[in-house]
């Protein structure tokens, strides 16, 4: 009985100019969104105490959420992982064995000489007792020496089949065991397997290898290679750790130590010089086609016991991969994201949980963007208008908490007007009368009248009834907020930052039709929109131009004519900066002469226009407040000394006096 093929599925058809198909797996399409409403509230706090976007989104990713472990955790805990790597062993423990088995091997063939009388046998113990103490040099001075002792000769070829062993295992993982009572045969397709391997990367090296030759490669030599490497990238990098970490091995053992097991290599292959010069092509050829990894440099190993080469290289390549990873994870360098961190480490190095973890700050990541959350703009990471409005909503509410019993900024007035907000009641039309028509009452009061008529309704002129409206007074407000880096040092720059969202807030949802500029200032002056001032950093700048953002605020103000001009100034320093006439600024600490004057000219123009300056001064520098209090002096706006505490009360509670005598139709 045949099976019958399968029948293709039927071409997915269009309607309404889409085209619809069979669901072919992937994310579910009916799961409800990922929440990250709460990673977006972590990010907030921290953009309202001062950070950037793209710096709160770095802490939030190191520190997680709950229940999910964040870059500084898997960090701490690569670090342990590190510490027992390096307190796993000393690196000498090959030249330690290769000791006690040519202390073993003499003392044997002592033995046998002793029991010997001929004059021949005491020539031979003084050659035993002039052998160098370097043990390099004794396996050396003993290669072709014809040993009286069976259990003398077992022991020197132990040494040597220790040492061929522990080379190949340190290149090769798993070789150890491989060669474990090696025969002459066994080492013959170790040599052809290497010799293999190079002309294999080398043609890869040439652009000419494809995946017919690692598959021809792995069915000869497939033994040696257990995981059997899906491509030869892959070959590539699972030799080329392990020979990065048998450099790293080496560098990690003291000068003698070095040059010792150097020349017990170089005398084991002294007769094998095939070998010898593959396994030197190998390591060339790994060098380059793998140049990122770390080839040399001292592990730190420590420990009481001592490991053979293939040992401490493998605990040398895990703990190669754990500063990598660790690296990766730091994200400390420029370009930085999640997607450079390897899965593959993660999941050597602490285990499939901690790859969920990486996948969850991944998806937290991608999410706040593709939910609309954050944007980039121009290379740099914003809040987008909803996280914005969620951001202002949010310091709004934390300085209402802050507000006591007073007034909440009613900018209502009683009298009934011409336009704005409707009241809910009508009135007759009078001539003159802009008010939208209240249509219904207008055909009621018609209809009441003259009764119904199958001609229809008609209308004179004492039935038209308007709708009442409340008057709405505007306001144009400028929000003048200093930049500077003493903002930073001094503490405050958080709180100017998140006071200055919360105002923006306040005037865009409760009071839509009034106008609103934030305008930064530290050696220059610059209009900020709010999604910029949530991204902005201090300025590391020296340098307050109060003169230049006056001007800037005179400029916004008196676009809005029609409207009453509100002008609050955050600052923590004296003018230290003005703009010459070239449009140059000039920054001098003291401040000189003429950017005092240029600044209070500015003061003048705002007064003569009618613009009263409120100042909120951040600290009690006594030339801070000899300024102001002249500013005051000559505006007649008033000065308010604040901490970054209670600085969004004190800005808000004071806008939302002044709204309400503007509405009332008072100006103060």
């Amino acid at each position: 009985m045949t099976a019958e093929p399968l029948e293709p599925p039927p071409p997915p058809r269009r309607r309404g100019g889409y085209r619809y198909g069979r669901w072919s797996g992937g994310a579910d399409p009916l799961a409800p969104p990922f929440d990250v409403r709460e990673a977006l509230d972590g990010i907030g706090d921290d953009i309202l105490a001062g950070s950037t976007p793209a710096d709160a989104l770095r802490r939030l990713l190191q520190r997680g959420r709950d229940g999910l472990s964040g870059l500084d955790d898997l960090r701490r805990r690569l670090r342990r992982r590190r510490d027992q790597l390096r307190r796993s062993g000393r690196l000498d423990g090959t030249l330690e064995q290769v000791r006690e088995l040519l202390d073993q091997a003499l003392e044997a063939e002592k033995r046998a000489l002793f029991a010997d009388p001929d004059d021949l046998a005491r020539f031979d113990e003084a050659e035993l007792d002039a052998l160098p103490s370097e043990t390099a040099s004794a396996v050396r001075a003993l290669a072709d020496r014809q040993w009286r002792s069976p259990e003398a000769a077992s022991k020197y070829q132990e040494i040597q089949d220790l040492l061929r062993r522990e080379v190949l295992d340190s290149q090769f993982s798993g070789m150890k065991q491989a060669l474990e009572n090696a025969s002459p045969e066994d080492m013959q397709r170790v040599r052809d397997m290497i010799a293999d391997l190079n002309d294999l990367l080398s043609k890869h090296a040439r652009g000419e290898a494809g995946q017919d030759d690692l598959d021809r490669f792995l069915d000869r030599h497939g033994e040696f290679f257990p995981e059997r490497p899906n491509s030869i990238d892959e070959l590539i990098d699972q030799l080329a750790r392990r020979a990065a970490a048998t450099q790293r091995m080496m560098d990690g053992l003291t000068a003698e130590q070095r040059a010792e097991l150097g020349s017990l290599m170089d005398s084991m292959f002294g007769g094998d010089l095939g070998l010898s010069t593959e396994l030197e092509r190998l390591n060339q050829q790994l060098r380059a086609a793998r140049p990122d990894l770390r080839w040399g440099g001292d592990p730190r190993m420590s420990g009481q016991e001592g490991m053979g080469m293939g040992d401490a290289t493998s605990a040398i390549a895990e703990l190669s991969d754990v500063e990598s990873l660790d690296r990766q994870l730091g994200q400390q360098y420029a370009g930085a994201g999640l997607d450079d961190v390897d899965e593959e480490l993660v999941q050597r190095a602490l285990g499939r949980e901690a790859v969920d973890d990486l996948a969850n700050l991944r998806r937290i990541e991608r999410e706040l963007t593709r939910q609309g959350w954050l944007q980039n703009r121009n290379g740099q990471l914003e809040l987008a208008p909803k996280a914005l409005r969620r951001l202002g909503a949010t310091a709004l509410r934390r300085v209402f908490a802050q507000l006591h019993d007073g007034p909440r900024g009613d900018h209502d007035i009683p009298d009934a007007g011409g336009a704005g907000e409707l009241t809910g009641s009508s009135r007759g039309w009078q001539f003159g009368d802009t008010q939208p028509l209240d249509v219904v009452r207008t055909v009621r009061n018609a209809v009441l009248r003259a009764g119904p008529s199958a001609d229809g309704v008609g209308l004179i002129v004492d039935d038209f009834e308007v709708v009442e409206t409340e008057q709405r007074s505007r306001a144009a407000v400028a929000l003048l907020v200093d930049l500077s880096y003493s903002m930073e040092l001094n503490g405050t720059w958080g709180a100017a930052k998140s006071t200055a969202l919360a105002l923006h807030h306040l005037v865009t949802t409760r009071y839509p039709q009034d106008s609103i500029e934030l305008i930064g200032f530290s050696q220059y002056a610059r209009p900020l929109r709010p999604a910029e001032l949530a991204g902005l950093d201090f300025d590391p700048v020296q340098g307050t131009n109060l003169q230049h953002a006056l001007m800037l605020a005179r400029r916004h103000l008196s676009r809005h004519g029609d409207a009453e001009p509100i002008l609050l100034v955050v600052t923590d320093g004296e003018p230290t900066a003005h703009l010459e006439r070239d449009g140059e600024a000039v920054f001098m600490w003291p401040p000189m002469p003429e950017t005092l004057a240029l600044t209070l000219a500015e003061v003048d123009k705002a007064t003569r226009s009618g613009i009263a300056i409120n100042v909120f001064m951040l600290g009690e520098d006594p030339r801070l407040i000899d300024f102001m209090t002249e500013v005051a002096r000559r505006n007649g706006g008033r000065i308010f000394t604040s901490d970054a505490d209670n600085l969004g009360e004190y800005v808000v509670r004071d806008f939302l006096k002044r709204r309400t005598a503007i509405a009332a139709g008072r100006r103060r």
